[in-house]
């Protein structure tokens, strides 16, 4: 019994020994191979990482360290799968667009349409027609009629002239006749410098007799908003009796945002609403910005003149303002195609027979639904306007899959890349968990194939929830880079505006390379 325990340990001795001497003579050329290798590998690294992409490509092996996007390629999807996902695509298109700015304003009367009403000559008002303020009165309606010494006097003059003048007119003694047309000339000058109407003058040549109450008539169509004149009441001609206003045309004080003035142009078209008057609109144009800035507000008056058809629009009153400051012919596409990855702006091309193209463009501000490209597209291009997160997280998937390159022939076991024989796995936890509304931190912790842990890798965390226009929800984006803490852990802080379901992308490069992409979905607490 004692020999058979004996022989038994021999043999486990025996086997342990073998074993020990296996493991020692495999791993003695590995550390030789790395330590030899690891200068060269390091002074080659950019070659040994994989294939650099052109300028339009999807991924770039030089891409800086902090680059927090993944790398895309072109998408191909079958028409089932696009239909499944809810493809639709729309056309990059020329369009004449306005900017629109809007404010609120105030109604106030033109002051080049005001007119006052006095008279050329002292004397004595007699009687008033027109006897209160915010009457309407027409073009040619009479007011008052005046009496005066002056005019009285002159009158007689000129009917004297008259006289005289069919008197000598036939008077053979040189400068006689010529004498009494001129003092007519001159009494008939002073009645029209008094602006006597050519009426009355008609009328006092045809009778002979003095007007002694001249009748003062309206020299505009309009509403009487100052009223001096009285029965019996001296006036001369500094004494201002009627302000008559022509509200036809009206200015509007629109209250503009500082932010807002650069985008205005003076004779620029202008829409305006009133409470008062649903479905009417009153149209016109910005006439001057005024130089001044309220510095309670920080607004700027912008003067706007507008038509007022039916004079429906009173001096005081509240109204909306539409200013439009036309931007020319741009390039537009709808705004749903714009895909913001954080740090750009993508647009997918849709090129046919599934396939969809990847595209870096440069937006402008946005006008309405569409959005003007500024760089990146041409006119009659198609481009997806739905779906993009899930393409552009299909597009990461085949670039993250396509970027591991096979080690060089011959390389083996010792391939002295450290790239090439990568390929993580992602372990994703929120804390807390699951994740809310607001600020949340989260944690990856990185392995490669073997479950080693994956140190000195930039790992990036994309939330993504789409737009929910019933709600009156646009498309929420969060992107965080978390920072390598060791032995495979990576953390960071990321803040989500809302509650609900999330679509997580979690992607983790190292040289340049995609070494793990990992997509789910997180339901959010906290609410909308």
């Amino acid at each position: 019994m004692n020999k058979y325990v004996l022989r038994t340990s021999l043999v486990w001795l025996a086997l342990i020994v073998v074993v020990a001497t296996v493991w020692f003579y495999r791993s003695q050329p590995a550390k030789s191979s790395n330590s030899v290798q690891e200068p060269a590998s390091s002074s080659l690294q950019p070659a040994a990482v994989g294939p650099t992409a052109d300028a339009n490509g999807p991924a770039s092996s030089t891409a800086p360290a902090g680059q927090t996007d993944a790398p895309k390629t072109p998408v191909q999807l079958s028409p089932e799968r696009m239909q499944s996902i809810g493809v639709t695509t729309g056309t990059a298109e020329y369009k004449q667009l306005s900017d629109d700015v809007r404010a609120t304003g105030t109604v106030d009367i033109d002051e080049q349409r005001l007119s006052y009403v006095q008279v050329r000559f002292p004397g004595y008002i007699r009687k008033v027609f027109v006897n209160a303020t915010y009457l309407y009165v027409r073009k040619g309606e009479p007011l008052f009629t005046v009496y005066s010494p002056d005019l009285v006097a002159t009158e007689q003059e000129y009917l004297l002239a008259q006289q005289d003048q069919k008197i000598l007119g036939a008077s053979t003694v040189d400068g006689v006749a010529s004498g009494a047309a001129s003092l007519s000339s001159a009494a008939e000058q002073r009645l029209a410098q008094w602006e006597v109407p050519p009426s009355e003058v008609d009328k006092l040549r045809r009778t002979g007799k003095p007007i002694t109450d001249l009748t003062i008539n309206s020299p505009v169509s309009g509403y009487v908003t100052e009223y001096n004149a009285l029965p019996n009441m001296y006036v001369e001609p500094s004494t201002r009796l009627y302000t008559v206003a022509d509200l036809s045309r009206v200015w509007v004080y629109a209250q503009v945002f500082q932010d807002d003035v650069g985008r205005l142009r003076p004779g620029a078209p202008v829409d305006i609403t009133v409470d008062s008057y649903p479905g009417t609109t009153f149209y016109g144009r910005i006439d001057q910005i005024l130089p001044q800035v309220d510095l309670a507000t920080r607004t700027v008056r912008v003067r706007l003149v507008i038509q007022n058809p039916g004079l429906k629009l009173k001096p005081g009153m509240y109204v909306n303002c539409d200013l439009k400051s036309p931007l020319g012919r741009q390039l537009v596409i709808p705004a749903s195609a714009v895909f913001e990855t954080g740090t750009r702006q993508m647009a997918f091309l849709y090129e046919g027979n599934g396939m969809i193209q990847p595209k870096e463009i440069v937006a402008g501000p946005q006008n309405g639904d569409e959005v003007i490209v500024i760089k990146g597209l041409k006119p009659h291009q198609k481009i997806v306007t739905s779906a993009n997160f899930l393409i552009d997280s299909e597009s990461q998937l085949q670039a993250a899959a396509g970027s591991f390159m096979p080690p060089p022939p011959g390389a083996g076991a010792n391939s002295s890349s450290p790239g090439a024989a990568l390929q993580g796995t992602i372990d994703f936890t929120t804390d807390p968990s699951p994740p809310r509304k607001g600020q949340n931190i989260f944690r990856v912790r990185l392995t490669d194939s073997k479950g080693t842990p994956v140190a000195g890798a930039q790992v990036s965390v994309r939330f993504y929830m789409a737009a929910m226009p019933a709600m009156g929800m646009a498309a929420m984006n969060t992107t965080a880079t978390l920072t390598d803490k060791g032995n495979g852990l990576y953390e960071g802080t990321g803040s989500l505006g809302s509650g609900g379901t999330w679509q997580v992308t979690v992607v983790a490069q190292k040289n340049g390379q995609t070494i793990a992409s990992e997509q789910l979905s997180a339901n959010a607490t906290g609410g909308m």
